[in-house]
């Protein structure tokens, strides 16, 4: 699009993150504009499981964090060799799920990024609902290989946003370091600017 930036219609599958089922189909568009700034994006998905079904599954989820006696802390998610102990999925989960916030946001047309490790996870006991978390997440830069490591802070209540903060460190190639809060979900994400921490 001139004087804009280069704009892509893109059609693909999901599939739930942890049983590998089948979870829908989507078509989105995504505008990465001419000026430094993040990629536009629009989503629209048919998903085969219904919305009660992903309701119950998210308070399992949650119920399963929730109900902790004592503050989550875990180190080196996955292992050297892989390997996620079973009771650190949820940790893993839900870093995946806010790395992803971060992943769009630092996105280019050039430059993509996987969440590689966590390096620390620590729970945040609150007197709401909410729960909390501290990462510090390494993403893998694609294609130059680079390691880019991240620390995020992660609030999550069942039938809201994931919201997310984050600050990376430096790079070499001078990229934008940080946001403020980020909230994101599976129907897309969303920018919601406030103080850092």
């Amino acid at each position: 699009i001139p004087e804009s930036g280069h704009k892509y219609y893109l059609q693909f599958s999901t599939e739930d993150y942890r049983t590998g089922e089948d979870a829908g189909n989507c078509l989105a568009t995504v505008l990465f504009p001419k000026k430094k700034s993040r990629p536009v994006v629009s989503i629209k998905c048919s998903h085969t499981k219904d919305q009660k079904e992903i309701q119950e599954e998210d308070n399992r989820f949650y119920q399963r964090i929730r109900h902790q006696s004592k503050p989550i802390t875990a180190n080196n998610i996955p292992d050297s060799y892989g390997n996620i102990e079973p009771a650190l999925e949820p940790v893993w989960a839900l870093a995946v799920a806010g790395s992803s916030s971060i992943m769009w946001e630092k996105s280019t047309e050039t430059l993509g990024y996987f969440l590689a490790q966590v390096k620390s996870a620590r729970q945040w006991l609150r007197k709401d609902d909410f729960i909390e978390f501290d990462y510090t997440v390494l993403l893998h830069e694609i294609p130059t290989q680079e390691i880019i490591s991240c620390h995020m802070r992660l609030t999550w209540l069942p039938g809201q946003p994931l919201k997310v903060k984050h600050f990376c460190a430096p790079e070499a190639h001078g990229a934008e370091q940080g946001s403020g809060a980020e909230s994101g979900s599976a129907a897309g994400p969303s920018a919601e600017k406030g103080a850092s921490f």
